[in-house]
């Protein structure tokens, strides 16, 4: 399945989490989760160190979340990245996105060596942001420098 088919079949979930949002200063999981939000996906915040993100309680863990989601969004640390695919794997979750921008962002090569080795469909690299829509113009320059530097496969 190559990159575009990869993104199209996330952002036709029904549900997903977001790992890594914060209570306090807003980051890359925080817009995630907004703009997943305003686009009217039923979004979960996962983050151990808060109850509440942007007046939306957060859970712990991803098993914690009422409804299992069938996609997970990881915007956390890239060392939390081995823990969350195994409890993604343990609740049947085949869906997740490591996000990244010009940076490594939540990469982490073992986890998702061990993610694709359990038949889990992974993206690497990118934003959502990038492909929700409307993409704003910060993210449509993202988008183009990654392609440009060969980072995202696409024209």
């Amino acid at each position: 399945m190559d990159y575009k088919e990869k993104i199209s079949r996330f952002l036709e979930l029904k549900s997903i989490a977001v790992t890594g949002v914060s209570s306090g200063t807003p980051n890359p999981a925080n817009l995630i989760f907004r703009k997943l939000k305003d686009s009217n996906y039923p979004v979960y915040p996962v983050n151990p160190r808060t109850d509440s993100v942007e007046g939306e309680s957060c859970y712990s863990r991803i098993s914690e979340i009422p409804e299992i989601p069938e996609g997970v969004v990881i915007a956390s640390p890239p060392s939390s990245a081995r823990a969350i695919i195994e409890e993604c794997l343990e609740l049947g979750i085949k869906h997740v996105w490591f996000h990244s921008s010009i940076n490594k962002g939540s990469f982490d090569a073992q986890a998702t060596r061990f993610a694709e080795g359990n038949g889990m469909m992974v993206i690497t690299t990118g934003c959502p942001l990038m492909y929700i829509q409307p993409v704003d113009f910060g993210h449509k320059c993202i988008k183009w420098m990654l392609r440009l530097t060969g980072k995202i496969p696409g024209k």
